[in-house]
């Protein structure tokens, strides 16, 4: 199954062993370099697998583990070394990104903001950014956020407490936000509204959750050689992500819990394999496994990957939709009650009254939203007891599974495959003679291109235009009044190539998979909304190949203010889970609202998305008598050192608040390090005021964790300022720096530290953590001893 992909890899081997000589291949793991001596060896070739580089004679063909950016051949040696990756791509060594911590990853990324865009400050609400402005303090230069709030307020926060702000989503794309006024009661009204929402919420949530606990399901085996061998055959090399994703299920299916797991990521990044591979390994346990799809065509496609992914292994696949003939499925549903079948493929027709199943053991629902209510009921109704797998490509953000954690299982894949590239994206006035030149390009490459033409009156006319521009393509047409079995047949010639343009409306968005689709040009572009771009263009770039999409609007068009927002956004976001960061106010509300419900939305609105998870994840903790996690947010840290990203070191606006929030999110010795060395590779050596913001959020972390809220600079000390008095901690303190400490425990309590000669504040309050770190407090009355 996998010869196509060998062919350029075969021509060359052939080549290299006619001429006598020695050919190594380099396959990146060990895994993947025995597949390739089997596959090799399948084709009459002489390999064997070495785990490392040794000797070797004329005309054999040695597999290793590794990788080279490029391969080379020694003539007078007779030696050739090629680097080979599954799936036919010629394999590099990539840096490893490291894996990121989840509070790093917030649900907005604070350097798409622009000022006019609204934010909310943990404790002051709702305001609007007005972007970033240096200012002098006895001497030292440091960063500000400026944000406005009702009337003629205006709060500036320093860029070392940046992940005190987040960007504010809940409203409508263009409606209008009530903004909050500083130091009124209103913001903390609101936040305790809102808490009393979500509290009632975390305990239905709770509640449903020990009721799946107690519910009995099967506990699958662990896996098998066969699982092994068949997980090794997957002509690509898996992402961290989906390998992470991929235990997390099995982990699911061994237990003796029913699984209930949301698989969530961006289009094209890899959740079928997963999903193969639990239905694999439901199969090797002898259950069934059924796989619901929202189409004819999705589930048609499923069916042909499913059959080329089990080939050779004695799995028996059915496809249960329209495509198969009354007679068809009649032997389908009656081989499926006997148990002969293992796996069934289709679209709600596998969830009638007259479908049943000898020993369902798992069901995998692809784009579970798109089913109606009646649907659902009917999936609980058929699948209790069994293991259920939603997949979904709507991006759930991290914060939300962090918030739902223990509640509601979720996976996410939020890397890209290795091997892909991000979609050029070009937004411009329509031009005519650059899109022709645009289509040539693409056909000249044997490729196939989509034209989004979004009105069906005029469909045809656009379709006689663009064979003008391209008289050689062959062309066809789709759109939303023709029936399935129309649109499948456009489809069928799209996957077999016998089309070279489908000119057609928003209807593939939710299309299948084309991977020789690579060009895409959407006329009036300016027409739509945020999500849709970014769902549409989620069509092209599904391959190895460099994709390329045109989103052009009417020449001499003046643009709404919103549609040169979302057309500047679409083009700026063009890396991979870009899902995760665009249209928050349009996909992540409705991926929220698919778990959360619609009765909690007005309360989402009233304090925003960012702050309302954070709501709901304290309230989940205290249902569960967890003591919610301490952030470096809760303390916040003033004092005179030059602490500002200088613009000769980073100039891009975008590039320096992300640098910043990556340094307010710094909660340890390892994050600084980790941060320290991006910057290195990035931009060069730190200057001092850089090292300064680094400094002053590891002791924010420190101070945190100690119960510390508030540290500030004055001309007599340092003031540290405790969320509770604890008379303990201020002794310790106290003792430790003997004569420079005064302790006041009124209404606001502070520990004053006075500096040595000549000594920095930065010091003063390292060196007064320390002492506070020695400090360990009683045992609560009761506790075990």
């Amino acid at each position: 199954v996998w010869s196509g992909q060998l062919d350029p890899l075969l021509e060359d081997l052939g080549h290299y062993l006619r001429e006598g000589y020695c050919a190594y291949v380099l396959n990146g793991t060990r895994r993947g370099a025995l597949a390739l001596t089997t596959d090799l060896q399948k084709h009459g070739l002489p390999a064997r697998f070495l785990e490392e580089p040794g000797e070797y004679a004329p005309g054999e063909v040695l597999c290793c583990p590794g990788a080279f950016s490029a391969g080379f051949e020694y003539p007078d040696h007779r030696l050739a070394l090629l680097t080979w990756g599954r799936g036919g791509q010629s394999l590099e060594r990539k840096k490893k990104p490291r894996p990121r911590k989840d509070r790093g990853k917030a649900i907005q990324d604070i350097a798409d903001l622009t000022p006019g865009d609204y934010v909310v400050h943990v404790a002051h609400g709702i305001g609007v950014f007005e972007g970033i402005i240096k200012k002098e303090v006895q001497g030292v230069v440091k960063d500000y956020i400026k944000i406005r709030y009702a009337g003629t307020d205006t709060l500036f926060v320093p860029v070392t407490q940046l992940d005190l702000v987040s960007r504010y989503i809940g409203g409508s794309e263009d409606g209008t936000v009530r903004l909050n006024r500083l130091n009124s009661a209103e913001w903390s009204r609101t936040k305790a509204r809102v808490k009393k929402a979500v509290a009632d919420m975390a305990d239905e949530l709770i509640r449903l959750y020990a009721q799946r606990m107690q519910a009995k399901g099967y506990a699958f085996d662990p896996d098998n050689d066969w699982q092994r061998e068949f997980e090794a055959r997957f002509p690509y090399e898996e992402t961290d992500d989906q390998l992470r994703c991929i235990d997390e299920i099995k982990h699911d299916m061994e237990r003796p819990v029913p699984m209930d797991r949301l698989l969530c990521g961006d289009v094209g990044f890899g959740k079928t394999e997963v999903a193969i591979r639990a239905a694999f390994k439901c199969v090797m346990n002898s259950k069934q496994c059924a796989v619901l799809v929202p189409t004819t065509i999705l589930a048609w496609q499923h069916y042909q990957t499913f059959l080329q992914r089990m080939e050779g292994y004695p799995v028996r696949i059915e496809l249960l939709s329209r495509f198969r003939t009354p007679k068809q499925q009649e032997e389908i549903l009656r081989d499926l009650k006997k148990g002969l079948v293992d796996i069934v493929i289709g679209t709600h027709r596998i969830i009638q009254k007259d479908v049943a199943f000898k020993d369902l053991g798992l069901a995998i629902v692809d784009e579970e939203q798109r089913f109606g209510v009646a649907h659902k009921e009917r999936f609980k109704e058929m699948f209790s007891g069994v293991d259920v797998l939603n997949l979904s490509a709507t991006p759930i953000p991290r914060t939300l599974n962090m918030a739902m954690s223990g509640i509601r299982d979720m996976s996410v894949i939020e890397e890209a495959p290795q091997d892909r590239h991000p979609v050029q994206t070009y937004v411009l006035e329509y031009d005519r003679e650059i899109l022709a030149a645009a289509i040539r390009r693409e056909l000249r490459r044997g490729g196939q291109i989509f034209y989004l033409h979004n009105r069906v009156e005029s469909i045809e006319a656009c379709a006689h235009k663009v064979q003008e521009m391209a008289p050689e393509a062959r062309i066809t047409i789709a759109h939303g009044k023709m029936t399935e079995e129309q649109l499948s047949r456009v489809w069928q010639q799209l996957i077999d190539q016998e089309v070279d343009i489908l000119v057609c409306t928003t209807i593939i968005e939710t299309g299948v998979d084309v991977p020789n689709c690579n060009t895409l040009i959407i006329e009036d572009a300016d027409r739509m909304g945020l999500s849709q771009l970014y769902q549409i263009r989620g069509r092209v770039g599904r391959s190895t190949r460099r994709a390329y999409a045109y989103f052009t609007f009417t020449r001499g068009k003046q643009l709404t203010e919103v549609a040169e927002k979302r057309l500047s956004a679409i083009r700026e976001f063009t890396s991979f889970g870009s899902g995760f960061r665009i249209a928050m106010r349009d996909l992540e509300i409705r991926g929220a609202g698919n778990v959360l419900g619609a009765q909690q939305h007005g309360h989402m609105e009233a304090v925003g998305y960012e702050m309302y998870l954070r709501l709901l994840s304290e309230a989940i903790s205290e249902q569960k008598g967890e003591p919610p996690a301490r952030t470096s947010a809760e303390c916040q840290v003033d004092i005179n050192v030059g602490a500002h990203i200088p613009e000769s070191y980073i100039r891009n606006l975008s590039q320096r608040i992300d640098i910043y929030k990556k340094i307010a999110a710094i909660q340890s010795k390892e994050d600084a390090f980790d941060v320290t060395d991006e910057l290195i590779d990035r931009f060069g050596d730190p200057p001092r005021a850089v090292q300064g913001l680094i400094d002053v959020a590891l002791v924010r972390g420190r101070a945190a964790a100690l119960g510390i809220k508030e540290i500030s600079q004055r001309e007599n000390g340092v003031f540290f300022f405790p969320e509770t008095f604890d008379l303990g901690l201020a002794s310790t303190l106290a003792a430790a720096l003997k004569g420079r400490v005064s302790v006041n425990a009124g209404q606001k309590p502070y520990f004053q530290v006075r500096p040595k000669a000549g000594q920095q504040p930065l010091e003063v309050i390292e060196e007064a953590l320390a002492a506070m770190e020695t400090y360990t407090p009683p045992a609560p009355v009761g506790a075990a001893g």
